[in-house]
């Protein structure tokens, strides 16, 4: 098989502040920018990979939730426990520096991990974990 993610998706609960996590803090290209009924859909991606996205969506839109878990969905980002994205760097020492400056919530500074993995983790402004592994 030859498969390839094309899109991911993550919550997001204020879409200007996303934009500006992913667009001027993570240096993301704006591909996409779709309103509907009040609610915003962001398509960004890494330059020069115009096949790999991440879409920022309202959380909860599909019709076939129920309040009771869009309150429970509400409550995991509220926590930071909802949704995880992993990129990677050639530089996660630089890379932290950047997004810290930024004014990200620094979830884990830089780390040798055990399992082989320098890293270091972040929160969006939505409560996403976004953990960058570096490049070896």
């Amino acid at each position: 098989m030859d498969l390839t993610i094309h899109y991911t998706f993550l919550p997001h609960d204020d879409p200007e502040a996303s934009l500006a996590f992913y667009r001027d803090t993570l240096g993301f290209e704006v591909r996409n920018d779709v309103g509907y009924g009040g609610m915003r859909w962001i398509t960004v991606g890494p330059p020069g990979q115009p096949g790999t996205s991440i879409v920022l969506h309202p959380p909860g839109a599909d019709p076939g939730i129920t309040d009771d878990e869009r309150r429970t969905i509400a409550e995991m980002m509220a926590k930071g426990t909802y949704a995880t994205i992993v990129l990677a760097a050639k530089d996660v020492d630089g890379i932290f520096e950047q997004v810290q400056a930024g004014g990200a919530e620094v979830v884990q500074e830089p780390t040798d991990q055990p399992y082989g993995v320098r890293d270091c983790a972040f929160r969006d402004p939505a409560g996403n974990l976004v953990r960058i592994n570096e490049l070896r």
